[in-house]
């Protein structure tokens, strides 16, 4: 893993884009126009499909030119269709001819108007006249019985406005009197007692006692609050339960107006039904009588329809033979089966360039940012450690390598043309192993949070320069001068 920093993509050209993505499209489009000119021959005729010339279509983008081939389909009959044909033109000829004489023989038909004498006269309306009306209404049964009695007010409150919180207080008044006294005795038999042990005041010890003892003192004052709320509690359970009473009774008184209210719109509503079943029954008789005249109305005029029916039938024929006889017989088309429509999927030809530059600018910037990173992190530590920081392998735990950096120290002495610099780079560094610097991830031994840092060795630096380290109390410490001179060399 290697931190030099690759050279970035360059974008696409967007014309050679759009002119590579035409000539695409242009070609798809061609392909699946020959490939669904599908030739048919049947029974009944042929379809087929021949190229009779080309239109030249201009790309107003990129000015190229494409020949566009135009096609032309010609459909043609059988040898026996063909036969079919002629004779049915000739048929509707020799047809056309007799219709002509036979209707002069209109001309007197026409000329009288169609008689309706003998027809079937039409229903007779008398059968409705003087029919008795729907019955829509009957007699007041009564009104229902919409309101009941006063059955009491609802309690919505108990207590005091206070919720007796005026006697809670005087709950935990009359105690905190009695263990307040108490409290600042314990308080101050505990200073005497540390200061007789040699505790002195702020110390740990002294410190920690009186934490003791604060705890002690809250959990008495809490316990006082708790006998306060208890009492407050319970006199609010006995203003709750009597005005639950209170309730109860109302509940009772309401339930019983209730049922004597429901008792006497029960008879109301029965009263409703019977009077309800004497309409229907007088309706339903109405309605079977009015059905009756209805069906005799009814039968009546289907026999006059049935009676002008014939008569226009006489009067027609003649009309609709001669009409036969115009229209004669022609010869079908021939039928085609639908082919499959076969086609070529259009190539994303500006889609495939820019996914692949997207995804080389991405891959570059990845690169980019891990590089950075990286020397960034070492020379923040290398800033931040003095002249010279503790990198002994041996005071070092969960050591994992994460990179190399390279550093050949005469490249930079080389020449400051960049693309020279690199590829001398590249080519000391394929020749040099030894020049290679490993980059760890590792926290430290003594560290109780096994904090993670970032950073080289101390006798992977010593491979590289031997001046660069130096031991103190048997730890091997990085100069950073000389680490920093090594590491800008990468």
């Amino acid at each position: 893993m290697s931190f030099l920093k690759p050279d970035p993509p360059q974008p696409p050209d967007p014309i050679r884009t759009a002119a590579g993505a035409t000539a695409t499209n242009v070609g798809t489009a061609v392909a699946n126009q020959q490939m669904n000119n599908i030739n048919q021959i049947t029974p009944q005729g042929a379809l087929t499909y021949n190229q009779t010339g080309t239109f030249t279509w201009n790309d107003p983008t990129t000015g190229a030119s494409y020949q566009i081939p135009l096609t032309t389909a010609t459909q043609s009959l059988s040898p026996d269709q063909q036969n079919l044909q002629a004779l049915g033109m000739q048929s509707q000829t020799n047809l056309a001819g007799l219709a002509a004489q036979q209707s002069g023989s209109l001309q007197n038909l026409l000329a009288a108007p169609m008689s309706l004498e003998g027809v079937s006269t039409p229903g007779n309306w008398n059968f409705f006249n003087g029919f008795p009306m729907t019955q829509t209404s009957y007699a007041d049964v009564g009104g229902q019985q919409r309101s009941l009695g006063d059955a009491g007010q609802i309690t919505r409150d108990y207590g005091p406005a206070d919720n007796f919180s005026a006697d809670r207080q005087r709950v935990e008044e009359s105690l905190y009197g009695r263990i307040d006294p108490q409290l600042q005795r314990d308080r101050q038999a505990l200073e005497t007692r540390l200061q007789d042990q040699g505790i002195r005041y702020g110390s740990a010890a002294y410190n920690q006692a009186m934490d003791d003892w604060n705890r002690q003192s809250t959990d008495a004052r809490l316990a006082v609050t708790a006998a306060g709320g208890q009492e407050q509690q319970r006199m609010m359970d006995m203003e709750a339960k009597r005005a639950g009473f209170q309730n109860a009774a109302q509940q009772q008184a309401f339930q019983e107006l209730q049922q004597r209210g429901m008792f006497a719109n029960q008879a109301q509503a029965q009263d409703y039904q019977q009077a309800a079943l004497r309409a229907q029954f007088y309706n339903t008789g109405q309605a079977q009588q009015l059905a009756q005249n209805q069906a005799a109305f009814n039968a009546q005029n289907t026999l006059r329809t049935q009676d002008l029916a014939e008569r226009y039938a006489q009067r027609n024929q003649p009309i609709n033979e001669i009409s036969a006889l115009m229209s004669g017989s022609q010869v079908k088309d021939p039928s085609f089966i639908t082919t499959g429509r076969e086609n070529i999927a259009t190539t994303d030809y500006a889609g495939l360039v820019n996914n692949a530059f997207s995804q080389n600018l991405q891959n570059y910037q990845t690169q980019s940012n891990n590089a950075n990173q990286l020397i960034g992190g070492l020379f923040g530590a290398i800033a931040g450690a003095g002249k010279g920081m503790a990198s002994d392998r041996r005071i070092k735990e969960n050591i994992h390598k994460i990179g190399t950096i390279f550093a050949p120290g005469a490249v930079s002495d080389v020449d400051n043309d960049e693309p020279k610099r690199r590829a001398a780079y590249v080519r000391d560094v394929d020749q040099d192993e030894q020049k290679k610097l490993p980059i760890y991830e590792y926290s430290f031994k003594a560290d109780p949070t096994s904090t993670r840092h970032v950073g080289p060795m101390a006798q992977d630096v010593e491979k590289l320069d031997k001046e660069a380290v130096f031991t103190r109390n048997g730890v091997k410490h990085i100069d950073k001068t000389r680490l920093g001179s090594i590491l800008k060399v990468a």
